[in-house]
C-alpha cells in the first residue's frame, strides 16, 4: 500500500467512526425519548433514524472509492454501509451490556467518542490490506479482553474495595475478639454507631453456647451500674474499671454481662452459657479488626450493614 493510500485509508475510517461517534449517541438518545412516547413513536423513529443513519455511513464512504472496493458504486456503497453498520451496532450492544456489567468505560465523552469506535473497526474489514484487517483484529480482541475479563475483574475489585470502606467508616468501633474454644463467629453487624458480633456453637451435634460482643462509644464518663436494673440482678464496678452485671435467671443459670472500656470504645460482652472467666478471656483478645479477618467475613457472607 501506498503513503497515499495508507493516508486516504486512515482518513476513511477516521470519517466512518466521526460520522457514527456523532450519529449513534444521537440516535440511542432520541430512541430512548420516543420509546416514552409510546410504541407508535419508536417505530416511527427506527424507521426515519436508521436509514438517516445508513445513509450518512454511505456518505461517508464516498471519499473511499479507490481504497475501498466494496464503495466502488452507490448500490456497493449502500451494501457496505449496511453490513458496517449491523457489526457495529453489534459491538455498541456489547459495550453497552459491559457498561451495565459496571466496566469502567471512562468519562461521558470519551464513552461517546467510543460508540464510533466498532464502526471503524468494522469498516476496517473491508480494506483490502493485510496490515488494516490485523490491526482491526487487534483492536477487536483487545476490546473482548477487556470487556469480557481485565473490565469485570476491575470493577469486582471496585466494589469490594467499597464495601471495605464502608464498613470501615468508624474504624474506632471496629474490635474483635477471639473466639472461646468451641465457638465460631456466626454473625457481625456493622452500624453507624456500633459494631456486634455473635458467637455461636461451631459444630450442630455440640451443645448450644452464645456470646454477644457489642462495640460502641462510651456513654458516660466512667462506667457506672444503672440506676434501676432488672430484678435479682447485681451490679459492681472493679478497682480496674470493669464493670460487672449478674442476673439469676428463673429457670437457672445466669446471665453475666461485662463492660470495659478499651482504647476510645465501651465494648460490653453477655452470655448466658460462658461463665465469667470466659467472658474475661475473650475480652483480654480484643484486637483492632483485620483487613483478612474483615474479607474473611465478607466472602462467608457473616457481615453486613444495619443503618
Amino acid at each position: 500500500m501506498t503513503s497515499g493510500r495508507r493516508t486516504l485509508t486512515a482518513l476513511h475510517l477516521l470519517l466512518v467512526w466521526a460520522a457514527m461517534a456523532a450519529a449513534v449517541p444521537m440516535l440511542g438518545f432520541g430512541l430512548l425519548a420516543a420509546a416514552w412516547g409510546g410504541g407508535a413513536a419508536s417505530l416511527l423513529f427506527v424507521a426515519l433514524g436508521v436509514p438517516l443513519t445508513v445513509g450518512l455511513l454511505a456518505t461517508a464512504g464516498i471519499p473511499a472509492q479507490t481504497v475501498v472496493p466494496s464503495c466502488g458504486s452507490a448500490r456497493q456503497r449502500l451494501g457496505w454501509a449496511v453490513l458496517v453498520f449491523v457489526l457495529g451496532t453489534l459491538g455498541v450492544g456489547a459495550g453497552l451490556a459491559a457498561y451495565g456489567a459496571d466496566v469502567d468505560l471512562g468519562s461521558a465523552s470519551a464513552r461517546i467518542a467510543l460508540t464510533g469506535a466498532p464502526y471503524a473497526v468494522a469498516a476496517a474489514f473491508f480494506v483490502p490490506s493485510r496490515w488494516v484487517r490485523l490491526g482491526a483484529v487487534a483492536v477487536l480482541a483487545a476490546g473482548l479482553v477487556y470487556g469480557g475479563f481485565v473490565g469485570p475483574a476491575q470493577s469486582q475489585q471496585r466494589r469490594h474495595e467499597a464495601e471495605m470502606a464502608k464498613y470501615r467508616q468508624h474504624p474506632e468501633l471496629l474490635y474483635l475478639g477471639t473466639a472461646p474454644p468451641g465457638l465460631q463467629v456466626s454473625r457481625a453487624r456493622v452500624g453507624p454507631a456500633f459494631f456486634g458480633v455473635d458467637y455461636r456453637t461451631a459444630h450442630d451435634d455440640e451443645k448450644f453456647a452464645y456470646v454477644g460482643l457489642t462495640v460502641r462509644p462510651p456513654l458516660t464518663p466512667k462506667l457506672r451500674c444503672p440506676e434501676v436494673g432488672y430484678e435479682g440482678e447485681t451490679c459492681t464496678v472493679e478497682a480496674r474499671g470493669d464493670m460487672r452485671r449478674i442476673r439469676d435467671l428463673p429457670r437457672g443459670g445466669r446471665d453475666v454481662t461485662l463492660v470495659r472500656r478499651y482504647r476510645n470504645a465501651e465494648v460490653e460482652v453477655v452470655s448466658q452459657t460462658l461463665d465469667e472467666i470466659g467472658l474475661r478471656r475473650l475480652m483480654d483478645t480484643l484486637h483492632p479488626l483485620t483487613d483478612t479477618e474483615l474479607e474473611k467475613l465478607m466472602r462467608e457472607k457473616k457481615i453486613d450493614y444495619q443503618f
